[in-house]
C-alpha cells in the first residue's frame, strides 16, 4: 500500500480516536441547548434555566452575565464557562451549571455520501459512525462504483481511502466526524 495513503489513514484514525473518547460535539451557530442552574436563589432558576439556541454570531444571552460564547466549545466546556462567569463577576457563589444538547432533526448533523452509492444525499451522524457504516446506510454501492478510489473530505483536506481494504480488515475503518463528506467515484 502506498505510505502516503497509509499515513493519511492513521492520522484519520487518531483524530477520530481522539473525538469518540469524548463523544461530545462543538457547538455551532443555531444548535438548540438546554441550560439548566442550580445553586442559585430558586426564583430565579425559572429566568435562566431554559431552551435557548445559540446565535448567528455564537453566542447565548444569559440573565446577569448577557452573551456568552459558545459556538466552538463542547457542552461541558460551555458549562464551565457559565459557571466560572457568574463566579468571577460575583453574582452567584457556588452555581452549578448543566448544558445538553438537543439532537431533534433541524440541529441533526450529517454525513455526506456521493458518487456511486445506491441512495446519493445526507446520512444522520451518530457518535460510531464509520465510512462504511454511512455507505451501507445511504443503500451501498451501484455497480459502476470503483470503492478503491473513494475519498474522504473533511475541514477541507481530501484523503484518499481504499474501501476493498477496510472491507477486508474492519477494524481499519475510519471514524467520522459531522460534515465528513464521502465520495465513491464511477
Amino acid at each position: 500500500m502506498n505510505t502516503r495513503i497509509l499515513t493519511c489513514i492513521l492520522a484519520a484514525c487518531a483524530l477520530a480516536t481522539a473525538h469518540a473518547q469524548n463523544g461530545e460535539l462543538a457547538l455551532k451557530p443555531n444548535n438548540r441547548v438546554t441550560i439548566s442552574i442550580g445553586g442559585i436563589p430558586d426564583n430565579e432558576v425559572p429566568q435562566i434555566s431554559k431552551v435557548y439556541t445559540i446565535s448567528d454570531n455564537g453566542t447565548v444571552n444569559l440573565l446577569h452575565i448577557g452573551e456568552v460564547r459558545a459556538a466552538g466549545l463542547k457542552p461541558s466546556t460551555l458549562q464551565r464557562a457559565i459557571e466560572q462567569t457568574y463566579k468571577d463577576r460575583e453574582i452567584y457563589t457556588r452555581p452549578t451549571v448543566t448544558v445538553t444538547t438537543d439532537d431533534s432533526q433541524s440541529t441533526a448533523r450529517m454525513i455526506y455520501v456521493v458518487g456511486g452509492i445506491k441512495g446519493n444525499g445526507t446520512v444522520p451522524f451518530s457518535s460510531n459512525m464509520t465510512v462504511l457504516k454511512a455507505i451501507s446506510a445511504a443503500g451501498g454501492f451501484t455497480p459502476f462504483a470503483k470503492p478503491s478510489k473513494t475519498k474522504l473530505l473533511r475541514n477541507g483536506v481530501t484523503t484518499e481511502i481504499n474501501l476493498k481494504d477496510i472491507s477486508a480488515d474492519p477494524s481499519r475503518d475510519i471514524q467520522l466526524q459531522p460534515e465528513d463528506q464521502i465520495i465513491v467515484p464511477e
